[in-house]
């Protein structure tokens, strides 16, 4: 490469900018390849233990605090955005009952679409400038990707720590090319968050604590996705019908209530069966069923017990008689995390034919952890039936352990 004029790295720039937003990305923002703006902040959040059981954030850590640890040389980085939003189609017909996945998570993988479209990028800006290096980072490289792209003018931080676009709202994707070349750099774009605080306000987890602090250990999609052991008993019955993420906090932003559109990726958009999908069925998939019904999907990630685990959960929530059959079932499954919490389920339905599994379960469970989750449902059956309702308060007992009985690591709850 050869020295820069201004005027060479203006229309540069400009060309980079026009190609990235023609193969699908927007916005387009360019940032300086220099330590992350809020990198004391990050390590505080590591410190507090708000990274809950995602012990990867805090690896690699001196590669994470300047690209140039990356990408030796780096002098920018291109950081872009892909629209997931997604318009909530009509619930089923019928009676069965149905739970909720984010948005981002109903169509196929953004990694593999944005990694492949990124890296086609990252070869035509070397076509232009055949000295130019770069690196390609879709939400997986020691990179905060946030931090350079709110500093890429991309959009501001929300009190929910999702970036904010003023004019396209939070429901995107981020991507970004470390590279050589000496680009024009964007600037930063205002808060406008004011004093809304409908985000803090409408998470049923209590997840943000302080304004753009978020504490993972209690966040719903930490929960159904990165947590591989049982959900803490207090969230369970907060979870709702979230089987696979949350988009509580999102949904009532304000900015996303105005501005966003409806993605036009078809990559993007819902797959059949995915915009309600109905938990029995889910709770009756085997491993087969799963691979391929969720082959190149965001969901997979949570593999096949954690998906369960969060359908046994939601039909706790939701359900009715008419899901003891499917959960009674579960409760023969070989994964003690999909038994134990379909006892949960039974627990919270009850009935007879509740209990009747229940019994029957209790008298041939070999696992310690799965026999507790048996006993505590029936006592809470026991209670509704004496009392005549369900008690107010459900039971806390994971709350007071310290350890994942089916995991072997820590519970969330003992991080606050």
């Amino acid at each position: 490469m050869g020295k820069f004029t201004e005027d060479d790295k203006r229309r540069l720039t400009a060309r980079i900018k026009r190609k990235a937003r023609g193969m699908g990305f927007s916005p387009v923002g360019v940032a300086p390849a220099g330590p992350p703006a809020h990198w004391g902040f990050y390590l505080d959040w590591l410190a507090k233990g708000y990274a809950g059981q995602m012990a990867y954030l805090g690896r690699r850590l001196d590669r994470r605090s300047h690209p140039g640890r990356v990408l030796p040389g780096a002098r920018t980085v291109l950081c872009v955005g892909m629209n997931y939003d997604q318009e909530d189609g009509a619930p089923p017909a019928g009676e069965r009952t149905t739970g909720r996945i984010s948005r981002y998570a109903r169509g196929d993988d953004y990694h593999d679409l944005m990694n492949a479209r990124l890296k086609k990028l990252l070869e035509w800006i070397q076509t232009l400038e055949p000295g130019a290096k770069g690196r390609v980072y879709v939400d997986t490289g020691p990179v905060l990707e946030r931090d350079f792209a709110a500093r890429a003018g991309i959009g501001w931080f929300g009190k929910h720590t999702n970036l904010i676009h003023k004019r396209k709202g939070s429901w995107f994707f981020l991507g970004e090319i470390l590279l050589t070349l000496p680009l024009v750099h964007d600037r930063p774009v205002a808060d406008h968050c004011g004093t809304c605080t409908l985000c803090m306000d409408a998470c049923p987890t209590d997840a943000i604590p302080q304004p753009y602090v978020l504490d993972s250990n209690r966040c719903i999609s930490y929960l159904t996705i990165e947590l591989k052991g049982a959900i803490p008993g207090p969230f369970r019955e907060k979870m709702g019908d979230w089987i696979y993420g949350c988009d509580i906090c999102q949904e009532v932003c304000p900015w996303n209530r105005k501005q966003a559109r409806p993605t036009a990726e078809p990559a993007l958009t819902a797959r059949e069966g995915l915009e309600a999908p109905e938990l029995a069925g889910l709770l009756a998939m085997d491993q087969t069923a799963f691979s391929r019904r969720f082959r190149g999907s965001p969901i997979k990630r949570a593999k096949r017990r954690g998906l369960l685990r969060n359908a046994a959960v939601a039909l706790g929530n939701r359900g009715t008689t008419a899901d003891i059959p499917a959960l009674t079932a579960a409760l023969s499954d070989a994964e003690p995390l999909v038994r134990g919490h379909a006892a949960w389920a039974l627990g919270r339905i009850g009935g007879p034919d509740a209990r009747r599994a229940l019994s029957e379960a209790g008298g041939s469970e070999t696992d310690e952890a799965v026999r507790e989750e048996i006993g505590m449902a029936l006592d809470e059956i026991d209670m509704e039936d004496g009392s005549g309702g369900r008690p107010e308060r459900r039971r806390e007992a994971t709350e007071t352990s310290n350890e994942d009985a089916y995991s072997g690591v820590p519970h969330a709850t003992s991080r606050y």
